[in-house]
């Protein structure tokens, strides 16, 4: 057995113990960004890496130092939040969008971008920590009754204009469509099992091969996809 003798015996790591999950905040206001990674900084398992005062900083700043997640505002000088989130989606960055509207209208381009879902800069700490968590793990959609009530609004601004490069909602089982319409509705996994009668687990497969089948990064988009496809139209079936 190898060791220095009398010296103390390494401390076993649990198995179960992540490495914190690494942040970039990006915001044209220092005070904002300070504040958020002051607030950020009182949760063990996160850490910021790095902050950003534009666009084009932010893209540098996530590109050159592989963050799990951003914070990203949206109206940013040099280059928006929009283009910044675009600019990264080839990456394993998640975005998560800072707005100080609950409607801004420029959230729509933001999701379509590949931004993982939005958060609004009134928020409280503990949402703030949920929402953090909650699109680091993957699970895109936040706060599912506001973000379906910003689509929905968006969508009904734009109507439903399939373009070639919209998904194929036809290659889709019936079963995955159905799926589809209900987590685009803002209906969460458990929900939709019950609503369904399946288990839990099977809708989680369901959504993972409509994302492979449709090419795309998380349900976020696809339930922008739903909505520009036609699937979901805005205030039909909704009660």
């Amino acid at each position: 057995m190898s060791g220095t003798p009398g010296a103390p015996a390494p401390v076993p790591v649990p198995a179960s113990a992540a490495a914190p999950l690494r942040i970039v905040i990006a915001d044209d206001h220092e005070v904002v960004r300070f504040g958020y990674a002051g607030l950020l900084a009182t949760q063990p398992d996160f850490t910021v890496v790095g902050t950003a005062a534009d666009g084009a900083e932010a893209v540098r700043v996530c590109r050159e130092l592989r963050p799990d997640l951003v914070l990203m505002d949206i109206r940013m000088p040099v280059m928006d939040g929009i283009e910044a989130t675009g600019r990264l989606a080839d990456t394993d960055t998640r975005v998560l969008i800072l707005t100080t509207f609950d409607l801004d209208e420029h959230v729509y381009d933001a999701l379509g971008a590949g931004a993982a879902g939005f958060l609004l800069k009134d928020v409280t700490a503990e949402r703030l920590f949920e929402a953090v968590r909650v699109v680091a793990a993957g699970d895109g959609l936040l706060a599912p009754t506001v973000t379906r009530r910003l689509i929905a609004e968006f969508a009904r601004i734009r109507p439903a204009r399939p373009t070639p490069s919209t998904p194929r909602i036809d290659t889709l089982t019936p079963r995955e469509t159905e799926v589809l319409r209900l987590i685009a509705e803002g209906l969460s996994n458990p929900e939709t099992a019950a609503r369904l009668h399946v288990s839990e687990e099977t809708v989680k497969t369901h959504v993972s091969r409509i994302l492979n089948k449709l090419t795309l990064r998380d349900r976020t988009q696809a339930v922008i996809a739903a909505y520009e496809s036609g699937l979901v139209v805005p205030g039909v079936g909704e009660g």
